[in-house]
């Protein structure tokens, strides 16, 4: 997968808040997350499966 991802893709995450915002685009076999703020600096990659567990993680400390 290419490291390039069109900033088109990304759109605000809906756990972001006001002061930590963050922007994902989800893609069939990944998705990446870039900070809102600092888009200059790239974003993280994660694999599907590695993504879930994030989500999951986030959800269990709310």
């Amino acid at each position: 997968m290419s490291s390039s991802i069109p900033d088109s893709l990304f759109h605000k995450s809906s756990y972001s808040q006001p002061q930590n915002c963050v922007e994902v685009a989800e893609m069939p076999s990944a998705t990446a997350v870039r900070d809102t703020q600092n888009r200059g600096l790239g974003h993280l990659l994660f694999k599907s499966r590695e993504w879930a567990g994030v989500i999951a993680a986030v959800k269990a400390d709310r």
